[in-house]
């Protein structure tokens, strides 16, 4: 059996021997940098003490934004069911439907609807996606998917973004 420097010219290193090499002078080539990255201390999080300077001037409010990432578009038509914890169950407060941009026509909350508190957007995928004619297996694997969240600070703004599928889901607050 030939060995791998059998196939190389007279002389010349083995195909391993210059991979070693290229790998050996690209981290020697890097490493000033990386090591003095790594001399300096990270900054300590700090927590998010204000807005975001996108959000200055804005009004406090709960906003929400659904994008289908099934389908590649915003949630232009899916139903949301807003509540909020009472401390024994959850109170509907209102139900809203997304608009062509993914957004309902009015923030969720504004003014002194607007407060601390457990909140709940419960997202209707199930009518969401037969309204949208998406071939999917009966029943669905996601029907009803509830968003929780608490609003610590009635002053700042709330923004919910959601991205969803018939798989699957996840939501963050976005500015």
């Amino acid at each position: 059996m030939k060995s791998e420097t059998s196939f190389s010219p007279a002389g010349a290193m083995p195909r391993r021997g210059v991979l070693r090499a290229g790998l050996l002078m690209g981290g020697a080539a890097l490493a000033p940098r990386f090591a003095a990255a790594a001399d300096v201390p990270a900054a300590a999080p700090t927590g998010l003490t204000v807005a975001p300077s996108s959000q200055a001037g804005v009004s406090p409010r709960l906003t929400v934004h659904a994008i289908d990432s099934f389908h590649g578009a915003t949630g232009a038509g899916l139903r949301l069911d807003l509540s909020r914890f009472d401390g024994e169950r959850w109170q509907l407060l209102k139900t809203v439907r997304a608009n062509a941009g993914g957004r309902p026509a009015e923030p969720l909350l504004i003014g002194d609807a607007y407060r601390t508190g457990r909140y709940e957007v419960l997202l209707h995928l199930d009518e969401y996606f037969a309204q949208m004619g998406a071939k999917l297996p009966q029943p669905a694997f996601l029907s009803k998917v509830p968003l929780r969240f608490v609003i610590q600070d009635a002053a700042q703004r709330v923004h919910l973004a959601a991205l969803f599928s018939p798989w699957g889901y996840s939501y963050y607050r976005g500015s």
